[in-house]
């Protein structure tokens, strides 16, 4: 197997710390607080670690490992599923006890997977779902993002009235967006089936693709009255679009996350609300779920965090 001799080295460097002290981090510093349940490592992939949604997971992640007294190895995938395939070989050569992935193409990692099932290392997802065929995953960590679309759509609903049109700025390859735009469809249609869906997009997740895609919107649906995006990158995006056109204050935006910048957004008027995820405790009950794991439980296959609502 192909593998980056960097990351290599630093994996090696870490275990190689754990057998001679107990406990040592590349990116998580803290000592261990039981002798019985330190001396693990958990080697952590996350698909876009400049996310401030991963950055928030991470920070939950590191918090609850050094109750335990585990050792982190976070890396980087940059949207790459080719560097992430790597980055899981990499974890395989150097023995972890467990992985954790936040898969960049759900279904294409399904051979990363079964690659660490085969050397006996346990794989845990963590906010988006592998979809593969094959590979077993012991646990699956996330929002629960049916029930968060459906906090977008009451959100919309309120916004627009119980008529007009909509768009959705989509990411359809994700399997954690496919959920959000199910609970959107279906709270629109319990909440207010007068309104209608006009455009359903793809957007990539990201704002410049957003904001073009938006203006696009905009040119072929002049009567839209709101927007949902999948993400606050997608929000952000449609902000700027609408006040390209002059026509902020006139188009309700609804986005999920409620980042700091949706949120000043969401309080400066030029959103309209957002559904709120909590990356923080996504995080911690990743390793919580690993460490009943270590201790000889069975998990639950799937453990949902509850999707609030951030407004003014």
């Amino acid at each position: 197997m192909k593998s980056t001799r960097l990351l290599c080295a630093t994996l090696c460097a870490v275990l190689a710390a754990c057998s001679n002290s107990g406990s040592s981090s590349s990116s998580a510093s803290s000592a261990p607080t039981s002798a019985a349940s330190g001396g693990k490592t958990i080697g952590v992939s996350i698909q876009n670690r400049e996310a401030q949604f991963y950055q928030g997971m991470e920070s939950g992640m590191k918090a609850e490992a050094a109750k335990y007294g585990y050792t982190l190895v976070v890396v980087d995938a940059n949207r790459d599923n080719a560097k992430q395939q790597s980055q899981v070989e990499d974890f395989i050569s150097s023995k972890v006890d467990a992985i954790v992935l936040t898969p960049y193409d759900s279904t294409a990692i399904g051979s990363a997977i079964a690659e660490a099932n085969k050397a006996n290392i346990p794989v845990f997802t963590a906010d988006i779902a592998s979809t593969s065929t094959i590979g077993t995953v012991v646990a699956h960590i996330a929002s629960d993002n049916v029930q968060g679309g459906m906090q977008a759509a009451k959100l919309i609903c309120k916004a627009v009235g119980s008529s007009g049109e909509v768009a959705i700025l989509d990411e359809p390859e994700v399997t954690s967006v496919q959920d959000r735009v199910k609970g959107f469809k279906a709270g629109l249609k319990a909440d207010c089936p007068g309104v209608t869906i006009v455009a359903d997009v793809d957007a990539g997740g990201e704002r410049a693709k957003a904001d073009s895609s938006m203006g696009d919107i905009l040119q072929s649906n002049p009567n839209v009255k709101g927007v949902f995006g999948i993400n606050d990158d997608s929000a952000l995006g449609a902000v700027s679009a609408i006040k390209a056109a002059g026509a902020t204050g006139k188009i309700a935006v609804v986005g999920y996350d409620a980042t700091p910048e949706a949120q000043a957004a969401i309080k400066a008027g030029s959103m309209y609300g957002d559904a709120i995820q909590y990356p923080d405790k996504i995080g911690a009950l990743t390793i919580d779920t690993i460490h009943d794991y270590f201790a000889g439980k069975t998990p639950p296959k799937v453990v949902h965090v509850v999707v609030g609502t951030y407004t003014r």
